[in-house]
């Protein structure tokens, strides 16, 4: 056995052949116990700005973590060059442990999961009232998502000048789904963001929404001095210039809150949830399954939620909602 050194073996190190000059490499990894902790607060193309203190650095991944990834949220060690100054780069050696993590997929039948963030607390849906229409669909998705990922759902109504907020609430309030209506009036003037800045006090709040809804603005308008831009898109096509390009962490001012804006979405893919989950999103109808027979699917004959809803204990559009979202993940489980 070829050796190098008095004490090292074939578990000690690993030797790459037919390299000239080539030496021993530990397998051993340092501990880094004198690395600086560090928040993510956004990634571009393989750089990470991250927050160590009161500054931010730019930072790579070192090599020695593999493939696991790091995101927007991640708590981080931090070793290099911390000043903070032009062109220098520090080094991620570790990503802590996850309190939470917010997942989706491209659709349901993607089985690749997209981490969205992490160390989230509550997940704001934000939602237009009209300009483009509003989309209970992808709402039911978020809801999901979030329950899934052990997050709080805020709703966040928005553009209630053109379209007023009574129909959407008749079918989210009964979920006791905290919610915040608000106006571009109000937007211009503060009144909209204090409302939903008390929402998000002291929390790590991840805003998604579909294109076009007012979720940038909004992000602006709570984090002034921070302002990303804003542009038109399409209502119909959801074609033009998207508002946010990459997730973002903001610190929410007098408050030791985090709000983190992300791209606009046009589909929000389950194929991560486990099926027999999805029903803890709907607590309006979860209660009206305890008369299903065992294994219920919840789209056949004998399935209790038909009563339950023809009783009146809840919307007929939740129950097709929930249909919809077991038929997409049969169909996944089936191919």
């Amino acid at each position: 056995m070829r050796r190098y050194g008095k004490h090292t073996d074939e578990d000690d190190v690993r030797v790459r052949p037919n390299r000239k000059g080539n030496r021993p490499r530990t397998s051993i990894r340092p501990k880094h116990e004198d690395a600086a902790e560090g928040f993510v607060l956004t990634v571009d193309r393989g750089r990470l700005t991250v927050l160590i203190e009161d500054r931010t650095i730019i930072a790579m991944k070192a090599r020695e973590l593999g493939r696991k990834g790091v995101v927007v949220g991640d708590r981080v060690a931090v070793v290099g060059d911390l000043s903070g100054a032009k062109d220098t780069l520090a080094r991620i050696v570790r990503v802590e442990e996850r309190s939470s993590v917010l997942r989706r997929t491209a659709d349901d039948d993607d089985p690749f999961e997209r981490v969205v963030v992490a160390n989230a607390d509550q997940l704001a849906i934000v939602t237009a009232l009209a300009d483009p229409e509003p989309r209970p669909r992808l709402i039911d998705r978020c809801l999901v998502a979030a329950f899934d990922a052990g997050l709080s759902p805020l709703l966040v109504l928005t553009k209630s000048d053109l379209a007023p907020a009574a129909p959407m609430l008749e079918t989210y309030e009964p979920l006791g789904v905290p919610y915040v209506v608000t106006n571009r009036e109000e937007l211009a003037d503060g009144g909209a963001a204090d409302r939903v800045r008390e929402r998000l006090a002291d929390q790590v709040t991840v805003f998604v929404g579909h294109s076009g809804v007012g979720k940038t603005t909004l992000v602006n308008a709570l984090v002034p001095e921070r302002k990303r831009a804003t542009g038109r898109v399409n209502a119909v096509t959801g074609r033009g210039r998207h508002t946010t390009t990459s997730a973002l962490a903001l610190p929410l001012p007098d408050s030791d809150g985090w709000v983190i804006d992300t791209p606009g979405v046009r589909s929000f893919g389950l194929h991560h949830v486990d099926p027999t989950r999805v029903i803890h999103a709907f607590p309006d109808l979860e209660p009206g399954t305890e008369g299903c027979p065992r294994a219920c699917s919840h789209d056949e004959p004998d399935c209790a939620l038909d009563q339950w809803v023809a009783d009146g204990h809840a919307d007929p559009a939740r129950l097709y909602s929930l249909r919809r979202l077991l038929a997409t993940r049969e169909r996944r489980e089936g191919d």
